[in-house]
């Protein structure tokens, strides 16, 4: 096939022409055939239906389909297809039309490609930017953390110590003024009534006995308490004076054995 330069040139006014007059001659076609269809269309609507039987629905509905593509295939066997008057001039302007459409609408789309690549290009290179930023300050953490972790280390155990040290030696000194106030309050009003006490034996022999105070009995009865706990009861010697293990014992500071009254303990306030 030849084609001179004038018929090929997308700007040429006579292709133009050719093309639009090979539009109208196509669409007229067109709608002959679709007049011709309609006719069928109307021809197949006016035969008659036939009622299905509830018996036999499925074979009924199978004749008529065949009748009518037997209808439709008799219809297009009559008819002769045309053959459109297309020339030479006439496809090659058609074409040129078809690629001259297909070429800008490709150019779109390459536009509106290149026009995302650009936008994510720079998506990629910010969100690269954020990511070595918090790159290095993770680093810096990391270090920052790692010295910290040391100094903490080295620190908090001489300070918990320094801290311990000096909180027991607060607790020995403010026992020791505990102790010595109590001392001292119960030497003032709770004074032995006698150094020396006599006391008959079974046999009806006098001896001396050496009464302890009221602080000596509660310093027996803590000491007893924390050094066994598990049994904290104390038997009561003769150098107990009765009258002090009475005043324990009614104000609730001392308690007497479940089963042995000789022995008492004193009271767990601590718990």
């Amino acid at each position: 096939m030849s084609v001179s330069n004038q018929d090929i040139d997308p700007d040429s006014t006579t292709g133009v022409e050719d093309v639009t007059d090979g539009k109208e001659e196509l669409i007229k076609h067109c709608e002959e055939m679709w007049k011709d269809m309609e006719e069928c269309q109307n021809k197949l609507s006016l035969v008659g239906t036939e009622t299905l039987t509830e018996s036999n629905a499925q074979l009924s509905l199978l004749i008529m389909q065949m009748k009518c593509l037997t209808a439709e295939l008799s219809q297009w066997q009559k008819e002769t297809p045309e053959i459109l008057p297309l020339n030479e001039e006439f496809l090659v302007s058609l074409g040129k039309e078809e690629f001259q459409k297909l070429r800008h609408d490709l150019e779109l789309v390459l536009s509106t490609i290149q026009s995302k690549n650009e936008k994510l290009k720079e998506d990629l290179e910010r969100e690269q930017l954020w990511l070595d930023e918090q790159q290095q300050v993770l680093e810096s953490l990391m270090v920052l953390h790692s010295e910290l972790k040391d100094q903490i280390v080295t620190v908090s155990e001489s300070r918990i110590f320094n801290e311990l040290k000096t909180k027991l030696h607060d607790i020995k000194e403010y026992k020791e003024k505990l102790l010595l106030a109590l001392s001292e309050f119960l030497e003032d009003h709770f004074p032995l009534p006698d150094r020396n006490v006599k006391k008959k034996k079974k046999n009806t022999q006098e001896s001396t006995i050496q009464l302890i105070t009221l602080h000596e009995i509660l310093e027996i009865l803590i000491n007893r308490l924390f050094d066994v706990p598990h049994d904290p009861y104390v038997k009561i010697s003769d150098s107990f004076w009765p009258p002090y293990i009475e005043l324990l014992l009614r104000n609730g500071i001392a308690l007497r054995h479940p089963e042995d009254p000789t022995r008492i303990r004193l009271e767990a306030f601590h718990q």
